[in-house]
């Protein structure tokens, strides 16, 4: 009967144990989950972007629009082709949610206009950006693409020396100074004869543009440039190639929607140059009709 008087005394013994056990295991979980910032702790999801939808391109420009941009569409005799002509093309798109867009030609008499009007809905699939901030980098990235120049120096920027801080051993800095603009001018006119097009070029077609934002006889006020009060971004880049077609386009953002118009004219002849103001103009003012639809 002696062994039997060492049960309880073990029995105790594995008692106090497993609560030993049990209580370390309790305090460890419980500083793990104290953690701030742990990978498990959830952060709020970005806002989804304002608009889940895209308008209809081929619909979204008006046939008084459409006649100032394309004038060859009014002079189309044939009544079925006019039609068609109003109607435009859609672009092929693999997600009309998603992209979409239309394209317009006319020929008329004296040129050809070729009228481009793109939507893009930007969804963003990561859980840390949203879909505006994914917007604005395809934005950002388009802008960059334009390679837009500088905006032009202000005239007391530019503005040289004042004539009493001037000597007469100064005139001779100047005189070279107009020979070495002379010689390269003379260099830029040849590098301009092979170049393929020149951005926002004037009535002279064949000066180039410059750093500065300044181009032969075209106003700093056409040259390629971001824009205000359209959207929450935008920027307008226009260019003429060799064969005297302009190309404008403006492009900008609002919310997760990136909105590209580009307006395309080919004179008939190379001897004529499509305005600059006048197409800069147009294309704006559909940029702003389009803008003010996502606004409703």
């Amino acid at each position: 009967m002696q062994p039997k008087a060492y049960v309880p005394g073990v029995a105790a013994l594995l008692a106090a144990l497993l609560a030993g056990c049990t209580g370390g295991s309790s305090d460890g979980g419980g500083k793990d989950d104290a953690k701030p910032g742990s990978k498990t702790a959830s952060a709020p999801a970005p806002q989804p972007g304002r608009y889940r939808t895209l308008p209809e391109p081929c619909a979204a420009v008006s046939q008084s629009t459409l006649d100032s941009l394309l004038p060859g569409i009014e002079q189309l005799t044939d009544e079925e082709q006019r039609e068609k002509a109003y109607e435009g093309t859609a672009t092929v798109t693999y997600d009309t949610d998603r992209k979409v867009g239309c394209r317009w030609k006319a020929e008329s008499a004296t040129a050809t206009d070729h009228l481009l009007v793109d939507f893009e809905r930007v969804v963003s699939y990561d859980n840390a950006v949203s879909d505006d901030d994914r917007a604005t980098d395809i934005y950002a990235k388009k802008e960059e693409a334009a390679d837009l120049p500088e905006p032009a120096a202000s005239p007391s920027e530019t503005a040289g020396p004042t004539a009493s801080s001037g000597s007469a051993d100064a005139e001779e800095p100047e005189k070279s100074k107009e020979s070495e603009e002379s010689g390269e001018s003379s260099g830029s006119s040849d590098a301009s004869a092979s170049a393929s097009g020149s951005k926002a070029s004037g009535p002279d077609a064949s000066a180039p543009a410059s750093a500065s934002g300044a181009t032969g006889s075209t106003p700093a006020a056409l040259q390629p440039r971001t824009l205000d009060g359209l959207g929450d971004a935008a920027f307008l880049d226009d260019a003429l190639n060799d064969s005297k077609q302009r190309s404008v386009t403006v492009v900008f953002r609002t919310s997760n929607v990136v909105v590209t118009v580009q307006y395309d004219e080919q004179p008939a002849t190379t001897t004529d140059v499509p305005s600059s103001e006048e197409m800069q103009d147009r294309a704006r003012k559909l940029a702003a009709q389009l803008a003010e639809t996502f606004s409703d």
